[in-house]
């Protein structure tokens, strides 16, 4: 049985390889940064506004909609900072080193405006059914936007694949990673793990998308700020460290004649694919979540949504990155079986004794946790579109049967079945985005010259 995961491992390897070449970097990335330029850097205008958009009292009472604006941000948030806050730092600089930090920036920094896109056009073209459900996303723009129902149903279609990956296994296998390494024994009680990870999965998402709201709005705040609180503490305690740990993340992502070329390819494209499994921009998975949302108008959510890249690739995964590299665990001393959650738990740890990897031992469970129930919201708002209302109960009871499954498989198996989903995906939304990126400046000038933002 090991031989045949391990061939199967290579191969889905050698495919993400493919799949993630510089021309699939080059759409993403190069997407977000001309829809920067044509929406006139709408995240560097619209930050400042977007987080007076949450604190104000306005929560979209009287619109139309199942969530807050906060509670939509909340569960999108949920998807996102997740394993790819712990995790995905982790593996991308076990695998592409320091520099691919950097790439996780800019794809972060573009995301944004990617993000505004995509989940403007979502609401925009949303579906509110009689009883107040809300349907939207990718697929709908697609098919209402572009008249392109086809690419639509491709999309869920890739979609619902992707959420057993990126929204399921890889959850429930990071936070048996990231436990074994507290409790070594962890690794003898998966499938025990597994059913408790799943039972509580499923008591949550057989609500949809209001009960997913109301957890998500409960948990993500408190998971974020007692694992941000414990970063901080560890890069209090090595400030003097801070700027040469800076320098080494641009210069191993910029400095080809230190590192070489090779190193620099393996930056950029771990950069880049982490970097997109963080916060999910481009991928079209968040504007489901905002589809939801009681808001005036698309470009009003739009401007929420841009909170979920900043808050979760440049704030909490620059601090997980910054941990690892000054608290000594990335060097020529890291054990080599050290890659994915173990390595940020071995980065806490080294810097905060045992405690540390408490904290990113309980952070994993919450974190994965709740991406798992946003996961499933995604997942079952594409099995409705490509099956049909009676489609979504049996989607969500498979989707929790998965958890048990993932958390027993190979970590690398899990990563590269996740990755090749994801941008099988991701390609069908950029198309829509790039499309319609006219209506949206339209819509979007009008906003701020309206609102005087």
């Amino acid at each position: 049985m090991e031989n045949v995961l391990s061939r199967i491992t290579d191969a889905t390897g050698a495919i993400a390889g493919q799949v993630w070449g510089i021309p699939s970097i080059l759409l993403l990335v190069g997407t977000g940064a001309y829809l920067t330029f044509r929406l006139r850097f709408i995240q560097m205008r619209g930050l400042k506004h977007s987080f007076r958009l949450i604190a104000g009292n306005n929560q979209g009472s009287g619109n139309a909609g199942e969530v807050t604006p906060f509670q939509a941000l909340a569960a999108a948030l949920s998807a996102t900072i997740g394993t790819g806050n712990i995790a995905g730092v982790a593996t991308a600089i076990a695998f592409g080193g320091p520099g691919a930090v950097f790439w996780m920036w800019v794809t972060a920094l573009v995301g944004m405006a990617t993000k505004y896109t995509s989940c403007s056009l979502a609401v925009k073209y949303r579906w509110v059914h009689p009883n107040g459900e809300v349907s939207g996303g990718p697929m709908y723009t697609l098919k209402t936007g572009l008249a392109m129902p086809k690419m639509g149903w491709a999309f869920a279609l890739f979609t619902l694949i992707a959420s057993f990956g990126i929204g399921n296994m890889v959850q429930a296998n990071s936070v048996v990673d990231g436990l074994t390494y507290i409790f070594p024994r962890a690794a003898e009680i998966k499938l025990i793990l597994g059913i408790f990870m799943a039972i509580m999965v499923g008591l949550v998402i057989i609500g949809g998308i209001k009960r997913i709201g109301k957890v998500a709005a409960r948990i993500v705040p408190f998971m974020a700020i007692t694992y941000c609180t414990a970063a901080l503490i560890i890069l209090t305690m090595h400030i003097d460290k801070i700027p040469s740990a800076l320098y080494t993340i641009v210069n191993h992502a910029l400095n080809p004649w230190a590192f070489g070329g090779g190193a620099i390819g393996s930056a950029l494209q771990y950069g880049v694919a982490r970097g997109v499994f963080s916060n999910e921009s481009g991928l079209g998975s968040a504007p489901m979540a905002h589809a939801a949302a009681r808001t005036a108008g698309p470009a009003q959510q739009g401007l929420v949504s841009m909170i979920g890249p900043f808050i979760d690739t440049l704030v909490i995964c620059t601090m997980t990155a910054l941990v690892i590299i000054v608290s000594g665990a990335w060097g020529n001393g890291r054990p080599e079986s050290l890659q994915g959650a173990a390595l940020s738990a071995h980065a806490f740890q080294h810097a905060l004794g045992n405690i540390g990897a408490w904290v990113v031992g309980f952070s994993l469970v919450f974190f994965a946790y709740s991406t798992m129930i946003t996961w499933s919201y995604y997942g079952d708002r594409s099995a409705e579109y490509i099956f049909g209302e009676r489609a979504v109960l049996p989607y969500r009871v498979f989707y929790t049967v998965l958890v048990v499954v993932g958390a027993s498989v190979p970590l690398k198996l899990v990563w590269n079945f996740a990755d090749i989903a994801n941008m099988f995906m991701a390609v069908p939304n950029l198309i829509s985005l790039i499309l319609l990126s006219g209506v949206v400046k339209k819509y979007s000038d009008e906003y701020f010259s309206r609102s005087g933002a």
